[in-house]
């Protein structure tokens, strides 16, 4: 066991018996240098072990090599550590800070079961994308802490569609109410006609709402109705609803854009049943940007996936082949690809 400060707090970390050997004085100075690196064969859950300690110890060059490895790590390493189910909050914490933009090991973090509110409060201010979406989406999280709620609508990624969904008011500027006397002379009707500028109650009320303030009063066949053939702002509200029978039907509705759907098969917390129809879909599937959505999508079937990666340029390819937000079996085909295309 060592102990370790990380800002005002001590933490215990239990070291395992591989890495103890590396943390005491056998090997001297260069090993653990090595081990900083990186260099040496360990274990996923050792290595960033290792790093955590060096990285809050007091050796400033450790401290210095231990960081550069953490943050150039492969994300196949970090998910083998994300993997152990008793990994100390604190090493979490420490994999969150450095990597939150890394969306493949942001989503094996979020699900541990050690992960710390403060964690998840940084990823709340901090991240972006697919992260803060799963983030707005976590009703148990969000039920715990509302500063998780307004951390989430502050963060400058967090679009206005998110923000209200979690209870943002959207200011709506008002003009200055006009003296009495002028009011009730631009009020006043005819015997014949009435005033063509009234409005009833009713009416006013629908409109000063929001859409988004209607949609909590909605039932779910309104809701249904409304995605059919609501705006595009309608559209946008509903395709984020978790009731499968509402969000499928806005892409039944006859006005949704091409460029809708494309961002619905571009947002990796998209359902398996949105995807789905999408693919049946011949006309969506023919565009080029809709294959290569669908291609790194984590829900569309491997073998239709792959499929649709012969259909994407080279260097979307050699994108593929580096990137860290697709599985391992769409990198190796992507490698197997590059690979033909040299013979």
């Amino acid at each position: 066991m060592t102990e370790n400060q990380t800002g005002t707090e001590k933490v215990q970390i239990v070291i395992p018996a591989e890495v103890g050997k590396i943390m005491s004085k056998w090997g001297g100075h260069s090993v653990r240098l090595a081990a900083a690196r990186g260099a040496l064969p360990m274990s996923g859950h050792n290595l960033v072990t290792v790093l955590f300690v060096f990285y809050h110890g007091e050796n400033q060059e450790l401290k210095e090599e231990a960081l550069g490895t953490l943050q150039t790590l492969p994300a196949k390493i970090l998910l083998a550590a994300l993997s152990q189910n008793e990994l100390h909050p604190s090493i979490i914490d420490f994999i969150v800070k450095l990597r939150y933009q890394d969306s493949v090991v942001m989503r094996e973090a979020m699900s541990h079961r050690m992960i710390g509110i403060k964690s998840l409060l940084f990823l709340a201010e901090n991240s972006s994308g697919d992260i803060l979406d799963m983030l707005s989406h976590n009703d148990e999280l969000l039920r715990k802490t509302d500063v998780m709620r307004t951390t989430i609508i502050n963060n400058v990624h967090a679009d206005k569609v998110m923000k209200l969904r979690l209870g943002w008011v959207e200011k709506v500027w008002q003009p200055k109410s006009k003296p009495a006397d002028e009011s009730q002379a631009e009020g006043e009707t005819s015997e014949e006609g009435g005033s063509s500028d009234s409005l009833d109650d009713e009416d006013f009320d629908e409109e000063s709402q929001s859409k988004y303030q209607q949609l909590q009063e909605m039932t779910t066949a309104v809701k249904i109705k409304m995605a059919l053939t609501g705006d595009k702002e309608w559209r946008t509200l509903l395709i984020r609803e978790s009731n499968k029978q509402v969000n499928t039907a806005v892409l039944k509705n006859p006005r949704i854009s091409e460029g809708e759907v494309i961002s619905v098969a571009k947002n990796r917390s998209s359902s398996d049943e949105l995807i789905r129809i999408i693919l049946l879909n011949r006309d969506w599937v023919k565009l080029y940007e809709m294959k290569k959505a669908l291609a790194v999508h984590p829900r569309t079937p491997l073998q239709i996936a792959m499929r649709y990666m012969t259909f994407l340029s080279e260097k979307d390819i050699r994108e593929l082949a580096k990137s860290r937000d697709v599985g391992q079996a769409i990198i190796n085909n992507a490698k197997r690809m590059l690979m033909t295309k040299k013979r």
